[in-house]
């Protein structure tokens, strides 16, 4: 089978990741998977798969969650310590017709007891460290049984122990009910549970498969995305059915990654924004560990030009770019834009892209007071296409309230410039008097403050901008030198400095603005 013929067929029946390691499996069985570290269902599997052994391994943990009682229709939430092995959990519940509903592993022990009583007494697939974690968690009474991985836990059903469990033919879920859920960040409180449908998630391969179809030859992918992440199903699909050999980078670590790219040489990396950021000082790396990447990517959230100018000018390949995507879960990807390394720095941040090819997502920003959106009277970004995620899981009320007919309620603000570019410059939550875009402010100073790790800018008790910065190492800001990177921005109070673990943030790297401000307030308050 050609990738573009599964492509074709995905578009037609739905992207059912129960079917997608077999479906890569018959595209290339020999396509190469690595990974940076063992599987903790599997570690026997050891770090170099293929398509075709993954395939088997999916296959195999299908009948295992078979035979610990796991059947079709009923949700399967995941809840371990990261490792790749979540997704090929989620694959193997998927191919007996379960629903998985994945969580990330950073999410505190209250917020997945929340959760769990949200699905309405699930199974629980989990591990022993994560157990311990929910010690304090009703588990028993909130679950319908509880599954660990690996070892042995009372009341526990082990895979450990169902080696060799007889194989079981899959079940396809139907096109347009719910196939895999996941969760929003959470920013703003209780995480959503966002619920994905088999044609929903073939829907949202479609721009990325053109893009990917422009690439001369396969390169090694690096995913650096959490395996929880909606976006992640997307990206596994593109990569396998595409043929590309894949390395799975769970160790986010910039000295961990230096190493592993220089192992393997990717030639794309996909990676979160503040991941990212986190990685930007390997570009003064001598050993030059992106030296090999012709396409860095990055989706869902805006990264600010320093970083991308500093990864795109460490690449030694000719005609090295950086794509960005802006979208977020329940919407898929929005709209995109190339970035190169000559112009990268001089790029305005808050233009997050063009609306993509036809067949892609419609875009427009809707007035808030009745005037024409502008820079300085940003509109509401909705968002329209067959993309959209179905629904909140048990929580249809509240996704209505996002939906206007066809057209969904980002919940950012922004305005599309002449040119056709949309420009994002908050999340309207977010919003600070007399601040035209928080971001803006971000994107700005962090250019000019290269000794600035973060800056988040959140609004005081007051409603005066307050902007929070922290340093690599902690070391001391110089005075003088933040005084002249903020002359353009006289309405920001005066800085405040804290160690960047104590930022609050979700389980994809994104500082939860409003819980800062909170946790500042008596701070902000009593200087």
């Amino acid at each position: 089978m050609k990738g573009s013929v599964a492509y074709q067929s995905i578009q037609k029946r739905g992207l059912h990741i129960g079917l997608l390691p077999a479906m890569a499996a018959a595209v290339n069985a020999s396509t190469p998977i690595t990974l940076d570290h063992d599987l903790d269902v599997a570690p026997e599997a050891g770090r170099h798969l293929t398509a075709a052994r993954l395939a088997d391994l999916v296959d195999d943990l299908a009948a295992r969650l078979w035979a610990a009682g796991v059947r079709p229709d009923e949700h399967i939430v995941l809840h371990k310590r990261a490792n790749a092995d979540v997704w090929m959990l989620a694959c193997a519940a998927s191919r007996i017709g379960a629903v998985p509903v994945m969580l990330s592993p950073g999410l505190d022990a209250t917020t997945v007891g929340a959760l769990l009583e949200r699905v309405d007494r699930p199974n629980l697939l989990t591990d022993e460290h994560k157990l311990d974690v929910l010690a304090e968690v009703p588990v028993a009474k909130l679950t319908r049984r509880v599954i660990i991985v690996a070892g042995e836990r009372p009341d526990t059903v082990s895979l450990g122990g169902l080696t060799g469990a007889p194989r079981v033919r899959p079940v396809v879920r139907p096109l347009d009910e719910a196939a895999v859920i996941t969760h929003t960040s959470g920013t703003t409180g209780l995480p959503k549970l966002v619920v994905h449908t088999p044609r929903t998630q073939g829907i949202r391969l479609r721009p990325q498969w053109r893009l990917l179809s422009l690439m001369r030859k396969k390169e090694t992918a690096a995913i650096a995305i959490p395996f929880v992440h909606s976006r992640n199903v997307a990206a596994m699909a593109l990569a396998l059915l595409k043929e590309m050999p894949v390395l799975l980078v769970n160790d986010s670590d910039p000295d961990a990654v230096a190493e592993v790219f220089l192992e393997n040489r990717p030639g794309l990396v996909e990676a979160l924004p503040n991941a990212l950021m986190a990685w930007e000082g390997l570009a003064d790396d001598p050993r030059r560990p992106f030296a090999s990447v012709k396409y860095f990517s990055s989706t869902f959230d805006a990264i600010h030009p320093g970083t991308m100018s500093r990864l795109l000018k460490s690449s030694s390949r000719r005609g090295a770019l950086f794509f960005q995507i802006y979208g977020q879960s329940e919407v898929g990807p929005a709209v995109g834009r190339a970035y190169f390394p000559r112009t990268a720095h001089k790029a305005n941040g808050r233009c997050v892209g063009w609306q993509m090819p036809l067949g892609s997502a419609k875009v427009r920003v809707v007035s808030r007071d009745g005037k024409r959106p502008t820079a300085h009277n940003p509109g509401r970004i909705e968002v329209a296409w067959p993309g959209l995620a179905k629904t909140y899981f048990a929580e249809q009320e509240r996704y209505d309230d996002n939906r206007d007919g066809q057209w969904w309620g980002t919940g950012d603000v922004g305005y599309f410039t002449r040119l056709g570019c949309l420009h994002m410059l908050d999340r309207e939550v977010d919003m600070i008097p007399g601040v035209r875009s928080s971001l803006e402010v971000e994107d700005s100073v962090l250019a000019e403050l290269h000794e600035l790790s973060e800056l988040v800018v959140v609004q005081g008790p007051n409603g005066e901008a307050v902007p929070v910065i922290c340093t690599h190492d902690d070391e001391p800001l110089d005075p003088a030198r933040w005084r002249a990177a903020v002359t353009r921005f006289p309405q920001l109070a005066d800085p405040l400095h804290i160690p960047e673990a104590e930022l609050p943030r979700t389980g994809t790297l994104k500082v939860q603005r409003l819980a800062l401000a909170d946790r500042l307030k008596d701070r902000l308050a009593n200087p």
